[in-house]
């Protein structure tokens, strides 16, 4: 099999995907199988394709011209491969454990589910091979359509509330400046492919463009790519939380906030090139933008009780590292930035399998509820301390590497201001996040009731964990807890395959 024609088949496969789904929609168990195996041989495929990538390969596949000089067009680069390898692999696990959730949940409309589940998959596979910006903008504007009816799955007013800002914003955001950025572009260089030290060195040569319309640029990718959700234009991605916890898994790790920090990255190296935006300095203004996203961002998760909404703003957060390290333009914040999409997407998948665990076992959403649930719970209570600390950025998890790579990069830029903007967030990451498995281990309250009376009596007596005041809550169904544990894996994993990552992304900022 050739690299050309792994490319056809890598987008081909959730295509298929979504095919079987509905052909197979009324009988459930061949539904669910046939999508598992599509997504093996998914990850396979890739994986193939990689080896060629990361040895110097750039594989190509033109469909052709729509208009003349806007093609769609596809060709694999390092940053692009590392994003598919992600996608394609999570899309694995997210798929058992969805299946476990919607059943356990007793969910509806669950072909429906997964059908849109793989056209996500396929425009986020689209986004990381696209070879230039009309090709990205389309597989864009293909993951904002095709995860609405995920957003608004259960149907409800909420849902359909949660639908419309989802929406909303990011089509806006998309029309108002991110098509604009696009034409703009269109105009300065002639061309939209995507090139290796960026398409805009020309027309900033000719005087075409000043450093102030390079920040204007700037400024309209950064925000037309609304899916990267800095602020002012974040609040789709907490209204999108009343969507079942596997579409917010795929919202915040797999495909859709991926692809907008994907973007993100892809514009500043590839058009406007990090050497521009390093001699002009046109970029730092978006590096304190998003600094100020992380600090603020952990500031609000913080005051959330409703798990899913902490995790949301944390994801917010999160985010912003990223596109701080590709506003930075220099190696070490890029090379941090591309690392962070794998670590963050492998952590926080991570978190949200364990809040849907909890859930559908224990029925609790808010954080105060779950004291003590960690001794009914064990192995979802530790995949979420583990997970923790490679979002907080700490060894042995894969955020350790990423975060330094960050740290060091706003320290070569002289932006110290960001370098400590970036300790503040790792503390409040644990302010936010550790005290929910502590809470979780902790004796219920009403075993420590019983024990302050027993020791007021003076008697010495064990509690009956099977009493009616104990917690009966037991860990939720296995294709829920396996895929979650395997992430936890993941994420430790990471860390000792930063080298790798790391030679695999070099190339992009050489």
């Amino acid at each position: 099999m050739t690299p050309e024609s792994m490319i056809v088949w890598s987008l081909a496969l959730p295509l298929l995907a979504f095919v079987l789904n509905f052909v197979f929609g009324k009988i459930p168990n061949l539904r669910e199988a046939s999508t598992l195996i599509i997504g093996c041989v998914l990850f396979g495929v890739i994986a193939m394709l990689s080896r060629d990538v990361f040895s110097g390969g750039r594989p190509e596949w033109v469909i052709g011209d729509l208009l003349p000089g806007f093609s769609i067009s596809f060709q694999v680069e390092p940053l692009g491969m590392l994003f598919a390898l992600v996608a394609s692999g999570l899309w694995i696990l997210t798929t058992v454990y969805a299946v476990g959730y919607m059943r356990g949940h007793h969910e509806k409309h669950q072909t429906r589910f997964f059908g849109c589940f793989a056209v996500a998959i396929f425009a986020a596979l689209a986004a990381a091979f696209s070879s230039n910006l009309f090709t990205l903008f389309v597989a864009y504007e293909l993951m904002t359509i095709s995860t609405y009816p995920l957003v608004t799955h259960h149907g409800d007013e909420e849902a359909r509330n949660g639908g419309r800002i989802y929406l909303g914003i990011l089509l806006s955001t998309s029309i108002a400046f991110f098509m604009l950025a696009i034409a703009w572009t269109w105009f300065l260089a002639g061309t939209l492919d995507f090139r290796v030290g960026g398409i805009l060195q020309d027309a900033y040569d000719d005087h075409r463009i000043s450093d102030t319309g390079l920040g204007i640029l700037l400024g309209l990718f950064a925000f037309g790519i609304g899916k990267a959700a800095l602020m002012p234009f974040h609040r789709w991605l907490p209204a999108a939380m009343v969507a079942p916890t596997p579409v917010s898994a795929l919202l915040h790790a797999v495909a859709v906030v991926k692809v907008g920090v994907f973007s993100v990255m892809k514009v500043v190296v590839y058009i406007f090139g990090i050497d521009l935006l390093g001699a002009t300095g046109v970029n730092v203004w978006l590096a304190y933008v998003a600094g100020y996203t992380l600090v603020v961002a952990s500031l609000v998760a913080m005051t959330k009780d409703n798990l899913k909404a902490r995790l949301a703003y944390s994801t917010i957060g999160q985010l912003a590292y990223i596109t701080l390290g590709a506003a930075l333009a220099n190696p070490s914040g890029v090379i941090g930035g591309g690392m962070h999409i794998a670590m963050h997407a492998v952590g926080k998948i991570t978190l949200f399998f364990c809040a849907g665990a909890i859930y559908v076992a224990a029925h609790k959403k808010n954080i105060s509820d779950m004291r003590g649930l960690g001794r009914k719970m064990p192995l979802t209570f530790g995949a979420f301390a583990i997970a923790s600390i490679s979002i907080i950025g700490l060894p042995p998890g894969g955020g350790a590497w990423s975060k330094w790579f960050l740290a060091v990069g706003t320290v070569e830029a002289h932006q110290y201001a960001l370098t400590a903007a970036l300790m503040i967030s790792s503390l409040l990451n644990i302010a936010y996040l550790v005290p929910i498995p502590i809470l979780g281990f902790m004796k219920p309250i009403d075993q420590d009731l019983e024990s302050e009376q027993n020791s007021r009596l003076g008697q010495d007596v064990s509690l009956d964990r099977g009493s009616e005041n104990s917690v009966q809550w037991q860990e939720a169904p296995m294709m829920c807890v396996v895929p979650l544990c395997i992430t936890a894996v993941g994420s430790v994993l990471l860390f000792f395959a930063a080298p790798w990552i790391y030679e695999a992304l070099l190339p992009i900022v050489e």
